[in-house]
């Protein structure tokens, strides 16, 4: 074929190189279970009416989030995106870019960049911020992996209220690196005491606030607890409009500040692709990943950004670099950095305030609701129930009569012990007519 241009000698030539005796033998860290054993089902080939057609009938089987009332989130949340946003990220100047290498023809995209990172810095309550991850969950693993730079330790904990999928990640890059990891329990009720698990081989405990099940943590007694023994803080976030409510982790004593910026400025889109956010102190800054924009000036005295301390980066160190992430996510951080602006500080306030305030109506409704207990009593937008009956099978009971109540905690948690555990996310796009409407199918459904 004429894009595979290699033949079986090359490819046995190339895997000789690299001491492997076969292509499966670079995919063994996939788990067997997880990998396609033959082909995938699907006809060799159709015409393209005919694969149009096709795609049309799966999309036709999804229920679009805009269409019925929608409860869901668990790290993705559904919030108005003004039309402005898709407008100017589209333009292609934003459109088209990459890492911006050469500053002399890349300053509009490095000013994006800087202010950003300045959004970011501003939100988290931090000194200093990068110019994107991919998401939230590989910033969460790359800042464990910083915590043991700094502290020269190799242990990490993990505590119970972090998000599943971000625990997965970070086990997969610290498994990578044979640090040592301690995860401990899930736990719904928000009550564990992670603090008891620090000692003086722990280079970092990470906490998210709010965490998977909804409470919101004071991390000051937390931060304390890993200072006085040499540790830092790691203060995850899987929802950034809670950051304009609560009081910044920066100022609560988290020492690297991560999470998810998709709440601003990008769609749901399925999963992806999203922003992740990094922050840290100005001490830390060159054991930082990532890419980092700095303001200068030019020969002429006029001001301009620049990619700085470029020395911490794969493109130069390789092996010895902070990450071997090697690009930024330019266009959501572009979409997340617009949305932002537009809101300026007050309106995100108000926007936090909107999320807050409806998620207090549901609240106060699901009281006269039977087979429903609230288990978050300190909470932003995000609480988790406890259903008298399988929470997986309500959600389907219910998304057939038109509302999308959340997620089963027992799908990213498998076992029984969850089972019975529902998690509902409200943002600004829930109306009281969408919560008589949850409210009034629970009812019915239990």
């Amino acid at each position: 074929m004429r894009y595979l241009p290699l033949t079986d000698a090359d490819r046995a030539d190339m895997l000789a190189a690299i001491g492997v005796g076969a292509i499966d033998d670079l995919f063994v860290d996939i788990p067997a279970d997880k990998r396609v054993d033959g082909t995938l089902d699907l006809p060799s080939h159709r015409s393209e009416l005919a694969v149009e057609a096709a795609l049309k009938r799966l999309a036709a089987k999804n229920v679009p989030a805009d269409t019925v009332p929608f409860f869901v989130g668990a790290g993705a949340y559904k919030h108005h995106v003004p039309s402005t946003v898709d407008h100017l990220i589209q333009r292609s100047e934003f459109l088209t870019s990459y890492t911006p290498y050469q500053p002399e023809v890349s300053q509009g995209t490095l000013q994006v960049l800087f202010e950003f990172q300045t959004q970011v810095a501003e939100l988290t309550g931090m000194e200093v911020a990068n110019a994107s991850m991919y998401d939230g969950s590989t910033a969460a693993a790359e800042a464990v992996l910083m915590a043991n730079r700094v502290t020269k330790r190799r242990k990490a904990i993990v505590a119970g209220g972090v998000h599943p999928h971000y625990r997965d990640v970070i086990k997969t890059v610290v498994g990578m690196a044979d640090d040592e990891l301690v995860c401990m329990e899930p736990d719904p009720a928000g009550t564990e005491y992670i603090a008891a698990e620090i000692d003086e081989d722990t280079a970092c405990i990470v906490v998210q606030s709010p965490s998977f099940f909804g409470h919101l943590l004071d991390l000051k007694p937390l931060a304390e607890a890993a200072h006085a023994k040499g540790a830092l803080l790691v203060a995850v976030f899987t929802e950034v409009v809670a950051l304009a409510a609560i009081e910044p982790p920066g100022a609560q004593g988290a020492d690297i500040v991560v999470g998810e910026g998709q709440s601003l400025g990008n769609p749901l889109t399925f999963g992806g692709p999203y922003v992740g956010l990094f922050a840290t102190r100005q001490k830390f800054l060159r054991q930082m990943p990532g890419r980092l924009c700095g303001e200068t000036v030019d020969a002429d005295g006029k001001r301009g950004y620049v990619l700085t301390l470029s020395t911490r980066e794969q493109h130069i160190r390789r092996d010895k670099a902070t990450s071997n992430i090697c690009t930024n996510s330019g266009l959501c951080a572009l979409a997340f950095s617009i949305h932002a602006t537009l809101l300026g500080g007050t309106g995100l306030m108000r926007l936090a305030a909107v999320n807050h305030a409806q998620t207090v109506k549901l609240v106060e409704r699901l009281e006269s609701v039977r087979g429903v207990e609230v288990l978050t009593d300190t909470f932003f937008n995000e609480i988790t129930l406890r259903v008298d009956r399988n929470a997986a099978a309500l959600v389907d009971d219910l998304a057939e009569h038109g509302v999308l109540a959340g997620v089963p905690v027992s799908r990213l948690l498998p076992g029984t012990e969850f089972d019975d555990l529902l998690i509902l996310a409200v943002t600004e796009c829930v109306s009281d007519d969408d919560i008589k409407a949850l409210c009034t199918a629970l009812s019915e459904a239990l």
